[in-house]
């Protein structure tokens, strides 16, 4: 999304005294500007999105720091349901609601649509749970603390950084306030997606033993999408594809640079 049309977006709330807004642009060609209340910083400097996280972290000075992915939409009173009931003292995280928004009406869409593939009970309802960066807040003492993101990875932060905190004694806290993420609409969308988690859940695993294991078997997924070829259509092809993409990512590496293709291919 175009830095000024979610600099336009982020305008929209409502926020409180020292509040500061802030939308961090990522591309190579990223220049820095003011847009209104919002100003938009430059980060071309390493293609990772919790590079960017960090460097809007380290913009403001609030209590707590709120993270939204750009394509994200949101009501305007998102910060008031946010805090309409005070976090407790040890809670370092507030994960939101994202609910999958079917903009593209095609059959990928509906499917991500139908399995909730962005809500945060994906995350959350598991052993290790964590908040998805698309609408989380993190408590900025806990944030510092822990030394904020890691900056030289591709995906998986935002669980890396909720497992160090928890480790640190900070707790987790659901919040309904929700905001609608666009379902991505094509397949290749979703397979660079799944590849792209896959590399982050491997590199997890190894910081993290435990966390996420891998159960997949690559060849018996793919002969199960080659055996339902002949007869299934687009959707239904999209559960063992994505499960074969997932598992096949695993094998990827997840830091950011070691190959600029890799980088271009799943970003």
């Amino acid at each position: 999304m175009a830095p000024k049309l979610a600099a336009a977006r982020l305008a929209e709330l409502t926020t409180g005294v020292g509040d500061t807004l802030t939308v961090v642009d990522n591309r190579p060609e990223a220049e820095p500007r003011d847009a209104g209340p919002v100003q938009i910083l430059a980060a071309p400097e390493r293609q990772s999105s919790y590079y960017a996280r960090n460097r809007g972290a380290a913009a403001g000075k609030a209590e707590w720091l709120l993270f939204l992915d750009a394509d994200v939409q949101f009501d305007a009173d998102l910060l008031d349901r946010l805090f309409a009931t005070s976090p407790a003292t040890d809670t370092g995280v507030l994960a939101g609601t994202v609910v999958d928004e079917v903009l593209a009406d095609t059959a990928v869409a509906r499917w991500l649509r139908d399995r909730a593939a962005m809500g945060q009970e994906q995350t959350l309802d598991r052993p290790w749970p964590y908040a998805q960066t698309a609408h989380c807040a993190v408590r900025r003492e806990a944030f510092e603390a822990a030394g904020g993101f890691r900056e030289d990875i591709r995906s998986g932060g935002d669980a890396d950084l909720c497992f160090r905190l928890a480790a640190r004694g900070w707790g987790l806290e659901r919040r309904d306030a929700s905001v609608r993420h666009a379902a991505r609409a094509s397949a290749a969308a979703v397979l660079r997606q799944m590849a792209r988690h896959g590399a982050g859940a491997a590199w997890l695993e190894r910081e993290h033993p435990g966390s996420f294991p891998e159960r997949d078997r690559p060849l018996g997924l793919a002969w199960w999408l080659a055996r339902s070829l002949p007869q299934a259509r687009a959707a239904a092809l999209m559960p063992p594809a994505a499960a074969l993409a997932f598992s096949l990512g695993r094998r990827l590496p997840n830091e950011v640079g070691r190959s600029r293709r890799l980088d271009r291919l799943l970003r």
